[in-house]
């Protein structure tokens, strides 16, 4: 049932050369419907490249550019230009002229998080210094928890929710127990993106982005979704 809901679903990603290109990617292996939008046509050509996904050149954030990718039948759609206000106006068009349910924006400034939340975007990722390509696990499938490869598999990244109960709400990062390898890039809590400090405290239903260079250290963080005892 699960895999049946996934191929039934549309993508559309708007921008951003290198990051869509991985994201389509693992997407389209996932069983998704795939469309790319990009105004540079060497890019598109490259694109093109990826078997089954559909390439369109031009101005995503043109109305009838939306059209020819038929916006008005995708279900999530991903705004990753490098214009941050290009990414909300993407957005904001996918929400009101196609009825798009979800959309993503990626955003270079931090600040404008509350206000693109406030605008209506559905998720807002920030691209922040080490996590530039985090909007591969904000994306899309909020159902569940993913582990997804990033620059050809050098860099991981776990989409981590802390559970109620969990035995590490309450502790600060410094607290924690983890490998050297594993790093805690950033914290959604609610509609807000944390950059999280040493001080920083954990509190239930946070959403924890962990990046590592060594997929086998991801086994020690089982600690972050253990259970305190009733």
């Amino acid at each position: 049932m699960w895999n049946k809901k996934r191929e039934q679903k549309s993508i559309l990603i708007v921008g951003g050369f290198h990051k869509a290109r991985s994201l389509a990617t693992s997407l389209l292996k996932k069983g998704y419907r795939v469309t790319v939008i990009n105004k540079d046509y060497e890019a598109c050509e490259k694109l093109a490249e990826v078997n089954r996904l559909n390439v369109i050149f031009g101005d995503g954030s043109k109305k009838f550019i939306l059209e020819d990718a038929a916006a008005g039948n995708c279900q999530v759609a991903i705004a990753l230009t490098d214009s941050d206000e290009s990414n909300l106006v993407i957005c904001e068009m996918c929400k009101q002229f196609f009825h798009v349910k979800k959309t993503v924006a990626l955003l270079n400034d931090p600040s404008k998080t509350d206000f693109f939340y406030q605008m209506g975007i559905d998720r807002v990722v920030c691209a922040l210094n080490m996590i530039t390509n985090i909007m591969e696990e904000q994306a899309v499938m909020d159902e569940m928890t993913r582990l997804i490869p990033v620059d050809e598999g050098r860099i991981q990244i776990l989409e981590l929710p802390i559970p109620k109960n969990s035995l590490v709400a309450g502790k600060k990062l410094w607290e924690l127990n983890l490998p050297k390898e594993v790093i805690i890039g950033c914290i959604l809590r609610g509609d807000r993106s944390l950059i999280p400090r040493g001080d920083t405290r954990i509190t239930e239903g946070d959403v924890l982005l962990i990046i590592t260079s060594d997929k086998s250290k991801l086994d020690q963080i089982k600690e972050l979704t253990e259970y305190a005892a009733s």
